[in-house]
């Protein structure tokens, strides 16, 4: 909106000189094209009477998808046809693309600035005020070694799931179904706790129990399959498959519609249903309550989910700490599901698993 109202704010001359340094690459309509498609034209842009009275650019339509929705442009063999009035449409489409662009190289070259004391409490107060530090994952974080993995067990794993991922086994133990991202997000991170392609076929064709096999096989078997790298080739990250969604994947891409059960649920549930859920799942301390509920209501959604982990595993933080097994390092702040799975695990598992690297690493 800044840069909107700065833009609407230039005169005709530096607006057209900033244009110009963009390099958009527009092309701008003929006299002869304006002739041949006149009637067309004059039709699709509002209020015009004269053809002389405006000029055009021609650009792909996918570049300003609000003029074609309104229906301002002239849309002819997958070119729209943009008045010059309409150009601020155009640069801001342009603008959000490259800013979008240009936020993305940032946060990945966050972990190289940190020596840099202008830049990084910007970026880190922007990350903080709606998501979470994004984190990578590989095939090693995953390992639990002695660890009861399968699909005959996840009921029982449930219990050291995040509340997202609670959340969506439940909902998919209730109505033996979840819709596409659903899906995908809770397949990842099935995956992602170690759970074999083999064993998340048996989980997922066992709880669509209201379906024939061959639905099954024909509608769900080739996407557990595509997620896990079993199909797919080069093009599906050389045959590994997708990684488990992160905290901020999961905040940021793909918010829930109506029947649909991804998402974050401190995000994307209304303060009163979260508080329902969470009773549900056995937190009553009303001190963690009122937390949550102003860590929500300061878009501080990871920060609430820590307060619940530490919490439900209070006493065991207090004897890692105590006896020294564990350090600051290993109860980091947690920002991707998986690493808040087998931190539970080993938790509640004390001395029974090997403890391993309990971290999903930024």
């Amino acid at each position: 909106m800044l840069f909107k109202l700065r833009f609407q704010a230039d005169d005709g001359k530096e607006r057209r000189a900033f244009i110009d340094s963009l390099m958009l690459n527009w092309e701008v309509v003929s006299e002869d094209e304006k002739r041949l498609l006149r009637d067309h034209l004059l039709a699709s842009t509002p209020g015009l009477k004269k053809l002389e009275d405006e000029n055009w650019f021609k650009v792909d339509w996918t570049r300003v998808p609000e003029l074609v929705e309104h229906r301002t442009v002239l849309l002819r063999k997958g070119k729209a046809y943009v008045p010059m009035r309409e150009q601020t449409s155009m640069i801001m489409t342009e603008f959000t693309a490259r800013l979008e662009k240009g936020l993305e190289l940032t946060s990945r070259a966050l972990p190289r600035l940190d020596e840099d004391d202008r830049l990084t409490p910007i970026l880190n107060h922007l990350s903080k005020s709606f998501t979470t530090p994004d984190a990578a994952f590989s095939d090693s974080d995953a390992s639990l070694h002695g660890a009861p993995i399968n699909a005959a067990n996840i009921d029982n794993l449930s219990q050291h799931f995040p509340l997202c991922m609670k959340h969506l086994h439940n909902t998919l133990r209730k109505n033996s179904h979840l819709k596409h991202y659903g899906r995908l997000q809770y397949t990842l991170f099935l995956k992602g706790i170690g759970l074999s392609l083999e064993d998340c076929l048996i989980f997922w064709r066992q709880s669509f129990k209201l379906i024939t096999d061959d639905t099954f096989n024909k509608e769900y078997r080739y996407n557990v399959r595509h997620a896990y790298g079993d199909v797919g080739g080069d093009t599906n990250r050389r045959g590994r498959g997708y990684s488990p969604y992160s905290c901020q994947k999961i905040l940021t891409e793909h918010p829930p519609g109506t029947g649909e059960a991804h998402g974050c649920p401190y995000r994307h549930f209304s303060v009163d249903n979260l508080t329902s859920m969470l009773q549900a799942t056995g937190v009553h301390d009303r001190e963690v309550l009122r937390g949550v509920k102003e860590d929500v209501e300061k878009n501080r959604y990871h920060i609430a989910c820590n307060r619940v982990f530490e919490w439900a595993h209070k006493n065991e933080i207090k004897k890692v700490k105590d006896d020294g097994s564990w350090g600051s390092a290993e109860l980091d702040t947690i920002v991707h599901p998986n690493t808040y799975f087998k931190r539970s695990y080993l938790l509640k598992n004390l001395g029974k698993v090997p403890k391993g690297d309990v971290r999903i690493e930024d």
